[in-house]
């Protein structure tokens, strides 16, 4: 039986929601060639709306989480459809965005009204909470885990990055999973562009391999920023060259020297030269296709790119419309 959707209603959210969806259409960067192949990976269940995606780095398995229920899936390798791993309204949770899975196989879930939350991914069981600040329309999106155990989030309420540090979360587990509230870590307004046209709304993260730094992207102006992570959280704008920005840019992945960004309404994923300090980038290969249908996060694993397709304008918090089954494809040639 289908899920029924459930229509957003916090104030704070819908504005923003508004706002995203209002975002231009990208550039006019060209569809990529017949070449570029995209191919379903996993069968989600009905109205599941994805919004993140991670892999467990141990086991291969893929969690994808629901914008509109709270719920979180789990698929398996070599098995084309996906399980609920946690039922919508697990914890009191009726909406999921950034989910990630760090080197001790636990599971991070965020609640952008709330805070996030961290699971054992064996018993499913609750381990810790980290509240919501208490600032003015925050809205937690994304996260990144550095090597260290650092657990950083993006703010699309206020352009803001916070910083989880590991004494903190074993400080929680220590006692009974209570975190406490989030800390800012970093604060990006200033480094705006100052002819930037829109205001900043911070969506994707990503960390390079060693730690030392992280990549933000500023969807609604197509900027990426980074914020060092070693050297009292300095920020700076990268410098893009190539025909290409992160316009709509949500979901990020850095491996390497090469980052990719997903681009929701643009239905589009570009790939990335990163210079080797992080400060450069350059746009080297970009597939738009319509089969990927607002596509909102990507992760590698097993030698795979994979990418949610959240169809986030059909019922969904970008308009009205049916939607067709939801999944998670494969993007060959990436």
């Amino acid at each position: 039986m289908p899920h029924p959707i459930r229509r957003w209603a916090a104030p704070a959210a819908s504005v923003l929601l508004l706002a995203l969806a209002a975002c231009g259409n990208g550039d006019a960067t060209t569809p990529s060639p017949a070449a570029d192949h995209i191919t379903t990976a996993y069968e989600l269940p009905d109205g599941a709306y994805p919004e993140s995606l991670t892999a467990d780095p141990r086991t291969g398995d893929v969690y994808a989480s629901s914008f509109l229920t709270g719920a979180v899936y789990r698929a398996t390798p070599g098995n084309p459809k996906a399980e609920t791993f946690l039922p919508a309204g697990t914890d009191g949770r009726t909406t999921a965005n950034g989910v990630k899975v760090d080197a001790a196989g636990r599971l991070w879930v965020i609640d952008h009204t709330t805070g996030v939350a961290l699971y054992d991914t064996g018993t499913r069981a609750l381990l810790a909470r980290f509240e919501q600040p208490a600032a003015d329309k925050p809205f937690l999106n994304d996260l990144v885990i550095t090597p260290d155990g650092s657990v950083y989030l993006t703010d699309s309420g206020r352009p803001v990055v916070y910083r989880i540090a590991p004494e903190q979360i074993a400080d929680a587990l220590a006692h009974g999973g209570h975190g406490g509230e989030l800390r800012v870590f970093a604060d990006l307004g200033a480094a705006k562009d100052p002819a930037a046209q829109q205001p900043m709304v911070l969506n994707g993260l990503a960390a390079d391999d060693a730690g030392r730094f992280l990549i933000v992207v500023d969807m609604t102006n197509g900027e990426l920023y980074r914020v060092s992570t070693v050297a009292q959280a300095a920020i700076r704008r990268v410098t893009v060259t190539g025909d290409g920005n992160a316009l709509n840019g949500d979901g990020l992945e850095l491996h390497g020297d090469t980052l990719w960004v997903v681009h929701n309404k643009d239905n589009a994923v570009s790939r990335w030269q990163l210079g080797e300090d992080g400060t450069k980038a350059e746009l080297r290969h970009r597939v738009t296709d319509p089969a990927l249908d607002i596509p909102t996060s990507i992760v590698h694993t097993g030698g795979h790119a994979l990418v949610t397709v959240s169809q986030f304008d059909k019922n969904g918090p970008y308009g009205a419309g049916t939607p067709a089954p939801f999944r998670i494809v494969e993007i060959t040639q990436l």
